[in-house]
């Protein structure tokens, strides 16, 4: 039986991962920043799956939290095979790079390519031993290509650096079993991060050139795939799942 940790995954995309990957026959260690009533409410509707599951708090800005989180898992564990990066800090206020604080950059750097270091360091090792691993880290729609996203420049430096981590980490590990791909969402807001995709078809979309929303159980099925012990010849990929939108280019102007 294969172990997942994933982080941030109580609810939004995360929680389809997490109900995806238990449905699947794995056992997971869920990653929660501050929501404790979050993890509440999932580990009441995850009853089903009662004793296959645990969850981890922690804060990805602090080195001791992301060290106590692996340290957790492989004490009631023993092993970690799936290491899913879901977790993304995010600001939604657009704004010029020149506007952001000290605070919101390393927030945006520290949250979203730095805390992979800190977790790759303390789990790779124990992925080298078993030679098995599979690491899925999250980008957004072009960031394989290092554009740039207006009014995003902080998330989307992270985001751009941490696709060449995943394909340098591809590189480095691939003669221990260890794979790291890339998955970028596109579009996904409020309740369809936590939708099935048989409920996005049942509101169409006109603005997603596929005619429907994507949806949590669009990213949770890329992750499963890439998750899948036969997926070893997948690696240093970086997958959108974007339904065809541009995300990239949705916006021009902070007054639209």
């Amino acid at each position: 039986m294969r172990h997942a940790l994933v982080t941030a995954g109580t609810k939004g995309l995360g929680r389809k991962v997490t109900e995806k990957l238990l449905g699947a026959g794995c056992t997971v260690t869920i990653h929660y920043r501050s929501d404790q009533g979050a993890a509440v409410e999932l580990e009441r509707d995850l009853s089903d799956y009662e004793g296959r599951f645990d969850f981890v708090q922690g804060d990805l800005l602090s080195k001791d939290d992301l060290n106590r989180m692996t340290l957790q898992t492989l004490e009631r564990w023993g092993k970690v095979d799936i290491l899913v990066l879901n977790a993304g800090p995010y600001i939604f206020e657009r704004k010029k790079l020149i506007d952001y604080t000290e605070d919101e950059w390393h927030a945006m750097i520290g949250g979203n390519l730095t805390s992979a270091f800190y977790l790759l360091k303390d789990i790779v090792p124990h992925m080298r031993e078993q030679r098995f691993g599979r690491i899925i880290t999250y980008g957004f729609q072009g960031s394989e290509h290092a554009p740039g996203w207006l009014y995003r420049s902080a998330f989307a430096a992270a985001k751009t650096g941490l696709v060449s981590l995943t394909k340098t980490l591809s590189i480095e590990e691939a003669e221990y079993g260890i794979t790291a791909n890339m998955v970028c969402p596109g579009e996904i807001t409020g309740a369809m991060k936590e939708a099935s995709i048989e409920e996005s078809r049942k509101h169409p979309d006109p603005r997603t050139p596929v005619g429907r929303s994507g949806t949590g159980e669009d990213i949770a099925r890329t992750v499963l795939f890439l998750a899948d012990d036969h997926s070893d010849m997948i690696t240093g990929t970086v997958i959108e799942v974007t339904g065809g939108i541009d995300v990239l280019h949705k916006h021009r102007k902070p007054d639209e």
